[in-house]
């Protein structure tokens, strides 16, 4: 039972942090996901491009992910690797 308001604000905040917790595991699990099956971080490769190569244009997120396939498994439907 809640005895004062402060102790209302106090579960909505604990619920706050909870969500936010769930919602940060849950990001965490998809870069996880896709790093296993070797597809980088678009927004990361985005960072990298702006500070380590200004002068050169961002691929756009269709084309990052085009180029990172083609790389993992080969162009043209060629495959590189036995399995």
């Amino acid at each position: 039972m809640i005895e004062r308001e402060g102790d209302f604000g106090k579960i909505i905040e604990e619920e706050r942090t909870m969500l936010t917790r769930i919602v940060s595991g849950l990001r965490y699990l998809g870069q996880g996901m896709r790093l296993m099956v070797g597809m980088p971080e678009y927004s990361t490769y985005v960072a990298h491009m702006h500070h380590a190569h200004p002068d050169r244009p961002v691929m756009s997120y269709e084309e990052f992910f085009r180029e990172r396939q083609e790389a993992r498994y080969g162009g043209n439907g060629k495959v590189t690797r036995c399995c």
